[in-house]
């Protein structure tokens, strides 16, 4: 039986990476002299957004964190909501009872300010964010399986890229491809293998709630 639903955050809970390169952008390149692409900051992905910095401008790192957050948070109006059906999967999933958690490799400081923006501050159970040395996904996992004490197969991850399943994989969780934000990546998460791959929200929900739930509220 599933007692928990593991989410990643950015092109999972919201289409927030975008955000997350303009803000790089903005901040990165004034203190490193020149025009900053999209591939160098994506090359760079894996460790959270201090990772990305200490990667781009070591010599700035102070300041290009400082920056780089006043430039997420405003900017993040452009992204003022989930996607469709997120919150209310949420809302459906705790008053079934199951845990939530957020396992995703935004920096803390980062996740937080999304979370406050999105109003989803007290939907998680537990929150587990990036480290700026290395990705960190499956110890994440991990922490949330020993917390709750649960099993493997009482719970599953929700990502949005190969690196995920990967990551689910080690951590011995059941993978939910979401390839709702982007097709772009299709290829690579299908070549993963994940246990199960959903195109919209909606797809995820029927799978996830099955039934109506006993007090016949959808």
């Amino acid at each position: 039986m599933r007692k928990a639903i593991l989410f990643d955050f950015d092109g999972t809970i919201c289409d927030t990476l975008p955000l997350c390169i303009e803000a790089f952008r903005q901040s990165i390149a004034p203190l490193a002299g020149r025009p900053i692409s999209d591939a160098e900051i994506v090359a760079t992905f894996g460790p959270s957004e201090e990772g990305t910095i200490r990667a781009l401008i070591p010599e700035h790192y102070d300041r290009g964190v400082r920056d780089y957050l006043a430039c997420y948070e405003a900017l993040h109006a452009r992204y003022p909501a989930p996607f469709d059906g997120i919150r209310a999967l949420l809302a459906d999933l705790k008053r079934r009872g199951l845990l939530l958690a957020l396992v995703t490799g935004k920096g803390r400081r980062s996740c937080l300010i999304s979370l406050r923006r999105l109003s989803l501050e007290d939907v998680f159970d537990m929150v587990e964010t990036g480290s700026p040395t290395g990705e960190r996904k499956t110890e994440g996992m991990r922490a949330v399986l020993a917390r709750f004490a649960l099993r493997p197969d009482e719970a599953a991850y929700v990502g949005d890229t190969a690196h995920d399943v990967v990551s689910a994989r080690r951590a011995g969780l059941p993978a939910f491809s979401a390839l709702w934000s982007s097709l772009l990546q299709e290829a690579d998460v299908l070549a993963a293998k994940p246990d199960r791959v959903f195109y919209s929200v909606d797809a995820l929900r029927a799978y996830l709630l099955p039934d109506p739930p006993p007090d016949g509220k959808a």
